[in-house]
């Protein structure tokens, strides 16, 4: 990669190229806007290749996701005999999950109470609306159990008189399946070594398919910036301006205050981790999926940021599922508040406890489903507010989870920099060389020390 920035200069770049990308999706996105993107409108087929490229690219982003958790943690499990502090490891990760969803939702709440969104708002009460998927306190123990051995989960449902069946996977399910099996195959010493080999062999092959969709990255980045452009515009953002400026103020704080105070804090310059993070965090505004993003928050971890492959393979995978400083902490306190005060129904402080408690453990009762919008409703129904509330939101929820999205990666990647620094593991050499370009190949890197 250091020879072909030479011999391209800026251009080569991979963080110039997803910037291009974001600068020509914008432009077409408005383009397409424009002509118009309802069926029979000039810009119907550029907004549909827009949706189709950013699809596309998240669908082979999110295939490699079940493999690449796979055999990482059972490689990494592997390598635990090099590991002497592997218990501190991950309750150290945890206590760090905790601690950075404590202030986000400290600075949610307090954005919330001194803005006051649902005070300074023109959106309509007929825009009130109950969502269709709600959290509840039940979803982790549910979804913590495997329900098959692929982690793997159909549902059915009705569209036009067909029944339609789709599959998808649970991540937090393919955690709790590698660690057993990774922790079985130590047990089970000679006759686990094939078995080991093979898995090694597979998690090369793996690292090796998703630098090549990584590389896709530019690409992917028009289609799924451009499809929002295109689709959601910022017309909606008039009505909840407040609102919005509230929860981006929120996400900045975090991801450029709270954050660098941290790793400063740590030892560490601030500046260098957001060079080497920079690509996942692009990644995560752009596709609006911290799931989507794992691999290469996985890969900017391991290979920029020098945390070890056998503990990354367990901290990342596990935050991108209950790690979400901006899904679960900013935006659900912002919100709650902000419902709170749209249909004036008066907070007691016992509230507020209640709001800190539900964003710093609710994100793991709901890890076994998806959005922001199940975490919002798990804190409603949590302080009794209308889940009406949340069809007021709606509207910009697309806007607001570029934000959202970008700080759950950042703080995904944060935390087991932290952790690795302070457990002395990690690789100072790798963090102080990011540059913030891609990663090199897999096969440059496979040496890393675990």
């Amino acid at each position: 990669m250091a020879q072909a920035r030479k011999r391209g200069g800026i251009f080569a770049s991979f963080g110039f190229q997803v910037l291009a990308g974001m600068t020509l999706g914008l432009a077409l996105g408005l383009l397409a806007r424009h002509l118009g993107v309802e069926a029979g409108q000039p810009g119907h087929g550029l907004s549909e290749a827009l949706r189709m490229a950013g699809s596309i690219f998240v669908q082979l982003l999110r295939v490699l996701v079940p493999p690449l958790v796979f055999t990482a943690i059972v490689a990494s499990i592997a390598n635990l005999r090099q590991l002497q502090n592997a218990a501190a490891l991950v309750w150290r990760t945890l206590f760090w999950f905790a601690l950075t969803a404590l202030i986000a939702v400290s600075i949610g709440i307090l954005l919330g109470l001194v803005l006051k969104p649902g005070l300074n708002t023109t959106v309509a009460a007929a825009a009130a609306g109950a969502p269709h998927t709600s959290g509840s306190w039940l979803d982790f123990l549910t979804g913590l159990v495997p329900s098959n051995i692929l982690g793997i989960a159909a549902s059915t449902t009705l569209s036009d008189g067909a029944a339609k069946t789709s599959l998808s996977f649970n991540v937090l399910q393919i955690v709790v399946i590698s660690l057993v099996m990774g922790v079985a195959a130590l047990k089970s010493g000679a006759a686990a070594e094939p078995f080991l080999a093979f898995n090694a062999s597979a998690l090369a092959i793996v690292r090796k398919v998703l630098w090549w969709v990584i590389r896709l990255t530019p690409i992917g980045t028009i289609g799924l910036f451009g499809n929002a452009v295109g689709h959601y515009g910022w017309d909606a953002l008039a009505q909840l301006g407040a609102f919005a400026l509230a929860v981006y103020v929120g996400l900045a704080l975090v991801m450029f205050v709270v954050y660098p105070a941290l790793l400063a804090a740590n030892g560490l310059n601030p500046l260098k981790f957001f060079a080497g993070a920079w690509p996942a965090i692009q990644l995560g505004f752009v596709s609006r999926s911290s799931i989507g993003t794992l691999p290469v928050t996985q890969t900017v971890a391991e290979s920029a940021l020098g945390v070890p492959r056998s503990y990354a393979a367990f901290a990342v995978p596990l935050g991108a599922t209950t790690k979400m400083d901006g899904c679960a902490a900013i935006y659900p306190a912002v919100a709650a508040i902000f419902v709170a005060q749209f249909y004036n129904v008066p907070l007691a402080l016992s509230d507020y406890f209640l709001i800190v408690f539900v964003s710093v453990i609710g994100s793991a009762a709901t890890a076994g489903l998806t959005g922001a919008v199940v975490m919002l409703t798990l804190t409603l129904s949590t302080l009794g507010l209308p889940l009406e509330g949340v069809g007021l939101l709606l509207a910009i929820d697309p806007i607001l989870d570029m934000g959202r999205t970008a700080t759950n990666v950042a703080g995904q990647a944060l935390v087991p920099t932290l952790v690795a620094k302070q457990q002395g593991i990690l690789d100072l050499e790798v963090y102080n060389a990011a540059s913030g370009d891609l990663p090199a190949e897999p096969d440059q890197t496979t040496q890393q020390a675990a």
